[in-house]
């Protein structure tokens, strides 16, 4: 049984949903594990990770207006705004979605869907560098 550790760093733009399949699965391919399991682990209280299609971006245009109108940034409605009006909403944000994932491994790839990939959610206006803590066990 063989484990490893990585930690992936993600620059955003701001708001949105940006891909790390690429670099999540080339790790996974340098790794030597065949058959295991990944765990990835946002670091984070204001972004968050998810699994989505991979080939419209306009899905990804969709989850940000839905997110917008479920959790709306409006001032005077949180107490909580110590970093400017989108404070709140992230920290909600990242609540009803999830900040750890767990993919199964197979042939040296995360078994993926033909349309599905992986992103990082970020939920604050401002671009950020964002860390994501890959752990993967498993067999050669």
């Amino acid at each position: 049984m063989r484990q490893h550790l990585y930690r992936l760093t993600v620059d955003t733009r701001g708001k949105g949903l940006t891909p790390i399949t690429r670099p999540i699965v080339d790790w996974v391919g340098q790794s030597g594990v065949d058959v295991g399991l990944l765990t990835l682990w946002c670091r984070h209280t204001s972004c968050s990770l998810t699994v989505q299609e991979n080939a419209d971006p306009t899905v990804r245009h969709d989850i940000g207006r839905f997110f917008e109108r479920l959790v709306p940034e409006e001032h005077g409605r949180y107490v909580h705004d110590d970093e400017g009006p989108d404070d709140m909403p992230a920290h909600l944000r990242t609540m009803l979605t999830d900040t750890s994932m767990s993919i199964p491994v197979a042939e040296g790839r995360p078994v993926l869907g033909t349309w599905q990939g992986l992103y990082l959610f970020e939920h604050r206006a401002s671009p950020h560098r964002r860390e994501i803590v890959l752990h993967l066990l498993g067999e050669a």
